[in-house]
């Protein structure tokens, strides 16, 4: 299986203050299509945050927009998954049927330019039931799928299926079903994302910039974290400086790219509240 992503490798820049996304919010979270070589993009609307609107980006691998649509009633956007069927269609997979904000289940649909979908547009799984802030994403690697979901008064926990078995709405028999832990020293912090690559879980927790407390100098809060998927144990931890010169700097979205050596990919907010810019990071 897969190895273990070094957290503690310097990151590198890959793309820095774009403002290519559609609308002037934060990017949410983020996932690549390495067959066609392009990267997808969530955003919340304006305004769109209680009623769980979505913008979906398509852009090419130097950040420019290629094209966009709209996701109304879907949730926050806290990860999201590309899946490349046998067929060779591209499904993009996100949280659905939002409540108060976040996803009660999820769906896949292909990308269409200028569209809106509904819930009423697409075919939306609940594989846990009564569960609440579910947040999917596709490994790259072996195609599972990931889900990040909460119970009433519980913690949030993972559960990973084989693609086939979940396409099929075989949800009884997941690989896995873990506690999200370790994800940052202070339990408090922001959930920020997750990506799966192999039996590895990474997570990424931490705040914005707060300008009376934690300047630019201070470097931040955002600690990147891998679980392993069979135990559910944290093997690393670490907290990360990559781009802390940028203003506001609140981490978004995790992915890996598996084409070549596989890397992490963190993202980035940074700019003034109505005119937000998105970096990505590697390790």
């Amino acid at each position: 299986m897969e190895e273990r992503i070094d957290l503690a490798a310097p990151a590198v820049r890959w793309l820095r203050q774009k403002d290519t996304l559609r609308e002037p919010t934060v990017l949410q979270s983020f996932a690549f299509d390495e067959v066609h070589h392009h990267l997808y993009v969530l955003q919340l609307t304006p305004g769109g945050r209680d009623a769980g609107d979505l913008c979906l980006n398509r852009l090419d691998l130097r950040g420019r927009r290629l094209g966009h649509m709209y996701l109304r009633g879907f949730g926050h956007g806290v990860s999201m998954g590309v899946q490349h069927d046998t067929d060779g269609t591209v499904w993009i997979w996100t949280e659905a049927d939002a409540a108060g904000g976040y996803g009660r289940g999820v769906t896949r649909f292909r990308f269409a330019h200028g569209a809106t979908r509904t819930g009423g547009d697409v075919r939306i799984r609940h594989p846990v039931e009564g569960s609440h802030g579910n947040q999917p994403t596709v490994c790259p690697a072996t195609g599972r799928l990931a889900l990040r979901y909460r119970l009433r008064g519980s913690t949030p926990r993972y559960r990973v299926w084989d693609m086939a078995a979940f396409t099929a709405r075989d949800h009884a028999s997941p690989l896995a079903d873990f506690p999200q832990t370790g994800a940052h020293p202070d339990p408090a912090a922001p959930f920020q994302g997750y990506a799966l690559h192999g039996d590895h879980l990474y997570q990424l927790a931490g705040s914005a910039y707060d300008p009376r407390t934690d300047r630019p100098a201070g470097h931040g809060d955002t600690h990147l974290s891998c679980l392993d998927i069979r135990t559910g144990e944290l093997l690393a931890r670490h907290r990360t400086e990559a781009a802390y010169s940028l203003d506001h700097r609140e981490p978004e979205g995790l992915a890996v790219r598996h084409t070549g050596t596989p890397r992490l990919y963190l993202g980035l907010a940074s700019g003034p509240e109505g005119a937000r810019r998105f970096s990505i990071y590697y390790k």
